[in-house]
């Protein structure tokens, strides 16, 4: 299959790990990447706020410019157009994307129709009427993006990729400025309390090991300061990172409505453990305290870590457990491809059928 593929194209993201995947599925797939070809007018503090925050309404008009390029350059060539992200992509640009006579698929990992990230999703959420299938991956988007007119809505499960994140072979084999005892890698931000999370873990006597952007602006900053080991890991500093740590946190984002997050299945599948938030998303994926560990709060958290930093027998029974059912249950971005592909070629048959 001949896939057009809209969306970044950068090494370390998800995006790209679901390209690379779609082709180690056997499809042809050709990457255009939106953020790199409308880069200039998103560059800049101010313009890019500006974007954000009127739902890049105003970028249309250079949306629409490129989409047309596309057309020229790919004429007849794609079978499936699919469509990563989706934000900067309104109505009229998405309309245009119908002219390649193919099916249209948007995937969007993010909660478009939640509460955290106000106007950003607005040109998305009014171009989703053209695309023949929305994949989703929080149940309230199901209804909520077939409220905005959405025709098909499939709700996928968050997903590792097979090859980005294999674990190292042994980790001896790991840079010791990546190993620690219990290790968080995610970005701070504002209103998530993440900071004061992590602040309580140290009170309680816990060695947290963090990674990740806009730390410096969190309010406990200068006593996470000696804490925080660096920026954002990509690649195979970030698969260090997890499988160096005896215990991995998986936090998640309350404006993002999460249940889970892709750390849910990364952690387990790169050889670490992960000790998460309870949910029923998470209780029905793991078998807690077997496959993985949960908490309500920062006491229950650090008291688990204590107990596990005690037995390290435990550790790896549990670390082991979790990468097996990770790898049984179909997680990965391999197997999630697959699923949406199949999902579009029915819907597709059957509109064919219907319409004959």
């Amino acid at each position: 299959m001949r896939i057009l593929y809209l969306g970044d194209e950068a090494p370390q993201t998800t995006s790209r790990h679901r390209a690379d995947a779609l082709r180690r599925l056997g499809h042809s797939v050709i990457i255009e990447d939106p953020y790199a070809a409308l880069g200039a007018a998103l560059r800049g503090r101010i313009r890019g706020a500006l974007h954000y925050r009127s739902g890049y309404r105003l970028l249309q008009p250079a949306s629409q410019r490129w989409v047309e390029s596309l057309l020229r350059e790919h004429a007849g060539w794609p079978d499936v157009v699919w469509v990563n992200g989706g934000e900067l992509i309104g109505f009229k640009a998405a309309d245009k994307l119908k002219r390649f006579d193919a099916p249209m698929v948007l995937y969007n990992n993010d909660d478009p129709t939640g509460p955290r990230d106000g106007r950003r999703f607005d040109s998305l959420l009014a171009a989703l009427p053209v695309y023949d299938l929305c994949v989703v991956l929080r149940e309230p988007n199901v209804q909520e993006f077939s409220d905005h007119g959405a025709r098909l809505v499939h709700r996928v499960w968050m997903s590792y990729d097979e090859v980005h994140h294999t674990p190292f072979d042994t980790v001896d084999s790991i840079p010791p400025e990546f190993r620690s005892d219990v290790a968080f890698v995610g970005t701070w931000m504002r209103g998530e309390g993440r900071d004061d999370f992590m602040l309580g873990l140290i009170k309680r006597g816990i060695d947290v090991a963090i990674w990740g952007d806009r730390w410096h602006k969190a309010p406990n900053w200068r006593r996470l300061q000696p804490y925080w080991r660096g920026p954002a890991l990509g690649g195979r500093d970030y698969v260090a990172a997890i499988q160096g740590a005896k215990i991995t946190l998986g936090l998640l984002s309350k404006g993002n409505r999460d249940l889970h997050t892709t750390r849910s299945v990364e952690i387990p599948y790169a050889g670490g453990l992960l000790c998460a938030q309870r949910t029923d998303e998470h209780l029905s994926m793991y078998r807690e305290g077997e496959e993985a560990v949960f908490w309500s709060d920062v006491d229950e958290c650090a008291a688990i870590c204590q107990a596990l930093l005690a037995d390290s027998k435990r550790r790896e029974r549990i670390r082991q457990a979790g990468m097996a059912r990770v790898r049984a249950a179909g997680y990965g971005n391999e197997a999630v491809c697959r699923q949406i592909l199949e999902r579009l070629t029915l819907s597709d048959a059957m509109h064919a059928t219907a319409v004959r």
